[in-house]
């Protein structure tokens, strides 16, 4: 087969990721194979985009690769995918596959988003390889990715792939007129965050009526107009000095004027599964904070305005990214059904988390992405020492070995466990045992004014 690596770093040739991709051209050489940088040059393919034309034209199976940047692919690679759409070449009946390497944090959305819009443009989809950034030093790693290709070859000549199906189309509910505007207050600070097109009257209109419907003053971030030198190039330059190679004055916007406000909010119209890459952009810029959660206890939603509700995966990034950051989550208004109620109830709702402080635990989503990263800069303190810096001072480093008394409780528990008098007079009583502190907890609780 004629098989094209996309190859969606922006660090071209010396890429990880892209090192399984030259491995897998020398386990297999009776196919015929090509790399086109698409991450690295994305700035030549937004002059020309003749090259690539060429390149896709010619493959028979399509392969995108790239690392994992903030839950999704690289900006560069949402930007190549806006720039393939646009060009009207039809890929239909063509195969495609993908590979990514991160450290597992959530390769499972960016793998869904590249699968997506490959059945978007009527490939026959047939699999990834989602792979840690070390596996193929490893032995394992590298069966893993002989068994990847492998199957990729099985699954053409026995016919077994994914197409399109149909999906039914929402239609936004239109928003003209704005929500009538309410009195407002002072004490806190509100940003909208937002990419939205000069043209984009529903989006605009949207922001314009959760400003009128909110208590508090809300200002407006259009990123779209920020005039970024680029994206995110994985250079490391930030993991020791926190700050960014570009000297754009990227990162004293996100600062001093974005993560500085009391209540973040999101507004964006849904494109390619995601939004407009710009956001994309925004989103990888934003490692010039590293690992770190630097807006927890923070409270922030969403103004969305397309087919949130059919778009799964990109609800799982939304919800997850609200969860991993620690921010009280306020949920979403969009314009499926009635953009005006929504947006006044995501008003009140911000209003409400931010006058009564409120706070929510951390879910699988939080806890699964913590516990990731905690490992990966522990391991890799010597270099992201900004990171390391702050999971000292906060606490982050909680791993479990630490809890000596729960530790030791539990060992001495088992040890007596073994023998049947303890047995016989635990029997039935465990469940005493489990909720005797819960119990002196509400025997100490205390009636509060309802809110």
């Amino acid at each position: 087969m004629n098989i094209l690596f996309l190859n969606g770093s922006p660090k071209g040739d010396t890429s990880v990721t892209i090192q399984t991709a030259l491995y897998l051209e020398k386990r297999y050489p009776g196919h015929a194979y090509r790399i086109l940088n698409v991450g690295q040059q994305i700035r030549a393919l937004e002059k020309d985009f003749s090259g690539a034309a060429g390149a896709l034209d010619w493959a028979e199976l399509i392969v995108f690769c790239y690392p994992v940047y903030t839950f999704v692919a690289p900006y560069q690679v949402h930007r190549f995918i806006e720039l393939l759409k646009q060009s009207g070449i039809s890929l239909q009946g063509r195969y495609a596959a993908q590979i990514s390497t991160s450290k597992h944090f959530y390769d499972v959305t960016a793998q869904k988003f590249i699968e997506l819009n490959c059945l978007d443009m009527k490939l026959r989809y047939l699999g990834g390889l989602s792979a840690d950034m070390e596996d193929l030093q490893k032995e394992e790693g590298r069966y893993e990715a002989d068994c990847f290709f492998e199957k990729l070859m099985f699954d053409v000549k026995n016919g077994i792939w994914t197409e399109q199906t149909a999906r039914p189309v929402q239609e936004r509910v239109p928003f003209g007129a704005s929500l009538p505007a309410v009195p407002k207050r002072s004490g806190r600070d509100i940003v909208v965050v937002t990419n939205a097109a000069a043209d984009d009257d529903q989006l605009r209109g949207m922001i314009a009526g959760f400003q009128n419907a909110c208590a508090y003053p809300v200002r407006v971030i259009n990123i779209r107009e920020f005039p970024f030198a680029g994206g995110c190039i994985s250079c490391f330059h930030c993991a020791v000095s926190g700050k960014c190679i570009y000297q754009d004055g990227f990162d004293e916007l996100l600062r001093n004027r974005i993560q500085s406000a009391d209540a973040i909010l999101m507004a964006f119209s849904i494109e390619n599964h995601f939004t407009h890459s710009s956001m994309k952009c925004y989103d990888d810029r934003q490692f010039c904070n590293g690992h770190r959660t630097v807006t927890t206890g923070k409270v922030t939603g969403y103004i969305i305005s397309g087919s949130y509700s059919q778009e799964d995966n990109l609800r799982m990034i939304m919800e997850a990214r609200a969860n991993v950051s620690g921010m009280y989550f306020c949920g979403t208004a969009g314009d499926e059904k009635d953009p005006a109620g929504e947006l006044s109830s995501l008003a009140k709702t911000v209003e409400f988390a931010l006058d009564h402080g409120l706070r929510e635990p951390q879910n699988f989503y939080g806890v699964g992405g913590t516990k990731i990263f905690r490992d990966l800069v522990y391991l890799m303190q010597g270099l992201m020492q900004a990171d390391h810096r702050y999971y000292k001072e906060h606490g982050i480093y909680d791993f479990p070995q630490k809890r000596i008394g729960t530790l030791a409780g539990m060992k001495l528990l088992g040890f007596c466990m073994k023998f049947p008098a303890v047995q016989r007079k635990m029997q039935g009583r465990m469940t005493e045992y489990i909720i005797a502190p819960y119990q002196k907890v509400i025997a100490a609780a205390r009636a509060k004014d309802s809110a």
